[in-house]
């Protein structure tokens, strides 16, 4: 136990704050523990409060006397409805408990007073820097505007982020029977309702809507009383025509907080003051109490306060950047909400369910069965088939699954030439079961080559040997598909292998870059590429075409357009490397131009049965980059064109990116492509398990799902994929001589006697 942690003050009198002030009471009792709050003791801004099992398992273990207490309170139920436009669907087996934040309070307090806590209610604390002099542990608790934080922003470095919806947390006095969302399309925009049970009486209820929609009704100019009685008005079904109450509440736009550290000497911050995460995944209190949980261990554990602070924010980072990733996906889709409207019922309140991606098909399917089938069935799923092995059509192609072998840049070419490597690997991934394995960016001229080890198809030797390799994969595997991107590397061409130095110049050999603008991807790294005149312009697009034909000839399924990563094509797109000021530069429209002219001259040489796609980054992840306007402006301007799907990848356009790394990073960019604009998509980037795919599908957010990583580290992953869901059927055929292996191998012996008696 840490030795300096006698006399500890206490920044804040909410749950976080009451309960680490009781678990560092009660682990040492001889402590001098005081907690200041600048409000009454009952006052609050909120009502009811939703904790999950796992936060209480670990109440229960850390203090029984807290637990009980609040085990006697909580109101459990296990259902979620989901009402719009006049139908509700209901999701049971979630399982959830909540009491009102009152008595939670009242809980904590009389725990507090019971171990010896000093409580100072109506009386603001001391500075977090005074109290810091004189005490050896400050804990501020003193919540989303903390002014601990903001005294020490220098140490803490807080970044903090508003969003774009206003919400107001209100209450009716009665019982929701389940956790209901309810969705209200009205003359000034689409409005949400989020309500649930705090108590056999009481039920929280948040109404919420874009700023613009807010405005549009009026609500801006309305007071408290008014914002209450015109929420009840438009929810008045959900309410059965009910009035709603409120606690001095007003209208909030919710602010994501993030800080770079969470303790300063012998200061630490905890709950609100430390991080946020938006309220449609209940986790504002939860995250504060598992907090005190784990300062309290740490403390309890650790030889002295520096390393238990250290311990404490090792511990609890990683917990509360997967909650916020959660919560940052789940508020974007309330944001986007009206983009999902016309979706059919079941997949909307699936999308719903599943939104933050905490809960997926899988877990879904174990909780209710009947309506994952139902929405499974209104997906068009045939009878025992998960949604990843539903086949799907483009053009003339249909795919016998919904899974795609992301292209990946192998640098094992010579001179441009596939050789047996790109053959067993493209054949080790159709004979995996992929519905399509995509080759890697195919150049379409040697200066329009990444790295020296980079394919290519401009002359008919590489025609040939890419012609063995479609040849094996519609022999070797049949009903695989194949496809070839075919790109140009413009800016950040003449690199070194990946292994050898990634974006590094060759240090020999270099050969002359071109792009939309002369700016160098690393400047004094990169050389300097030459803007491309009205005669380069016109030997790209032929070279394009020249390796369209050739792809068409070699019997390629599929050909896709790349139009991202900062390669050529892509840096015409990005205002960051598209700084032309003629035809070809400035406003979207012309920067769209010269990738257009190209789509436009392949998709005349491609075969008119076959399909073609695009791939865009649709963020830059820079200031000043690609918008989400742009985005969409881009992929519209393709599907008109003809492209028959957006591959909707993100970043890699400027080295000066921050991108927002996670599970699924950029499949929210592919959602609003196509619920926005009704294109079908291909997600991508950082999606790794069956169970992922299926939900994304199943979701409308994706029509395709293209992995990467997951098939180099097992080429068989779709076919492992289905043994491990029990699906046998044709979107996942194993080859003849593979038949075999179609099982999961016994993994050791699981049949030895079970034990019967107990003897004494």
């Amino acid at each position: 136990m840490s030795g300096d942690t006698r006399r500890i003050a206490v920044i804040g009198g909410g749950p976080g704050g009451l309960y680490a002030a009781a678990l560092l009471k009660r682990l040492g009792p001889e402590r001098d523990i005081t907690v200041w709050e600048r409000n009454a003791p009952d006052d609050t801004f909120g009502f009811g409060v939703v904790l999950s099992d796992e936060t209480l398992g670990g109440i229960e273990h850390a203090d029984p006397v807290v637990y009980a207490a609040l085990r006697d309170e909580f109101v459990r139920w296990d259902t979620i409805d989901i009402v719009h436009r006049g139908r509700t669907e209901t999701s049971g087996g979630h399982g959830f408990a909540a009491l009102g934040r009152r008595r939670l309070l009242e809980i904590l307090h009389a725990r507090c007073r019971s171990l010896g806590v000093r409580l100072h209610f109506r009386t603001g604390a001391p500075p977090a820097a005074e109290l810091a002099a004189d005490h050896d542990l400050v804990i501020a608790a003193d919540g989303v505007h903390s002014a601990t934080r903001e005294a020490h922003a220098d140490v803490f470095r807080p970044r903090i982020d508003t969003h774009r919806n206003r919400y107001i947390w209100l209450a009716a006095d009665f019982a929701l029977d389940a956790f209901r969302f309810e969705i209200a399309e009205t003359e000034y925009g689409v409005m949400q309702l989020h309500g649930y049970p705090f108590s056999a009486h009481a039920s929280t209820v948040i109404v919420e809507m874009r700023e613009e929609v807010w405005r549009a009704a009026g609500l801006d100019l309305c007071d408290p009383v008014e914002s209450t009685e015109r929420c009840a008005k438009i929810f008045t079904e959900a309410l059965d025509g009910r009035p709603l109450r409120s606690n001095r509440s007003s209208w909030l736009t919710f602010a994501t907080v993030v800080n770079e550290r969470w303790s300063h000497g012998n200061t630490v911050l905890i709950g609100d003051a430390a991080h946020t995460a938006h309220f449609s995944i209940g986790s504002g209190t939860k995250l504060a109490v598992e907090d005190a949980l784990a300062l309290a261990a740490c403390i309890e554990e650790q030889p002295d306060l520096p390393t238990a602070l250290s311990a404490y924010e090792t511990e609890r980072r990683p917990v509360v950047a997967s909650t916020q990733r959660a919560a940052a996906a789940s508020l974007r889709w309330f944001e986007e909400l009206d983009t999902y409207l016309d979706q059919p019922p079941r997949r909307f309140a699936f999308n719903l369910l599943t939104r933050s991606r905490r809960v997926t098909h899988d877990n879904l399917r174990l909780r209710d069965p009947a309506f994952t089938g139902a929405v499974e069935e209104e997906f068009g799923c045939p009878p025992g088939t998960p949604p990843m092995f539903t086949p799907l059509r483009l053009r003339g192609l249909e795919l016998r699954n919904r899974v795609v072998v992301s292209p990946m840049d192998m640098y094992s070419a010579t001179d441009g030439l596939p050789g047996d490597f790109h053959l067993v690997h493209l054949g080790a991934r159709a004979l995996g079961g992929a519905g399509l394995t995509m080759t890697e960016m195919v150049c379409v001229s040697p200066e329009g080559r990444i790295t020296p080890g980079c394919a290519g198809l401009y002359t008919d030797e590489q025609a040939a040997a890419w012609t063995r390799i479609v040849d094996f994969v519609h022999e070797g595997a049949p009903g695989a598909a194949i496809g070839v991107q075919l790109g140009h590397s413009g800016r950040k061409g003449s690199t070194k292998l990946m292994w050898e130095g990634i974006d590094q110049p060759l240090d020999h050999g270099n050969w002359p870059l071109s792009a939309a603008s002369p700016i160098p991807y690393a400047p004094g790294v990169n050389q300097v590429p030459q803007a491309l005149d009205r005669a380069g312009l016109d030997a790209v697009r032929e070279q394009f075409t020249a390796a369209a034909r050739r792809a068409a000839d070699c019997g390629f399924d599929l050909l896709e357009l790349h139009c991202a990563h900062g390669y050529l094509l892509s840096g015409f797109l990005s205002p960051l490397t598209n700084h032309r000021t003629d035809a070809y530069g400035g406003p979207l429209e012309n920067r769209l131009r010269f990738p257009l002219e190209v789509f436009d001259a392949v998709r005349a040489h491609w075969p008119a049965d076959r399909p073609m796609t695009v791939r865009v980054s649709a963020t830059d992840w820079a200031d000043g980059g690609t918008s989400p306007e742009d985005a969409l402006g881009i992929a519209r301007a393709f599907a008109d064109h003809g492209a028959d799907a957006i591959d909707v990848s993100t970043g890699q356009v400027v080295p000066e990116e921050r991108p927002e790394y996670g599970r699924s990073y950029q499949t929210p960019f592919a959602d609003r492509i196509r619920n926005t604009l009704g294109v079908p998509v291909i997600a991508v980037g950082a999606i790794s398990s069956w169970d992922d795919v299926n939900s994304l599908l199943l979701a409308g957010r994706a029509d395709l799902c293209a992995l990467a990583r997951p098939h180099l580290y097992d080429p068989h992953w779709t076919l492992h994929a289905a043994a491990e869901q029990g699906y046998h059927g044709p979107g996942a055929s194993w080859p003849l001589p593979y038949r075999a292996g179609s099982r999961t191998p016994p993994a050791g012996r699981t049949d030895a006697p079970k034990p019967r008696l107990t003897l004494n």
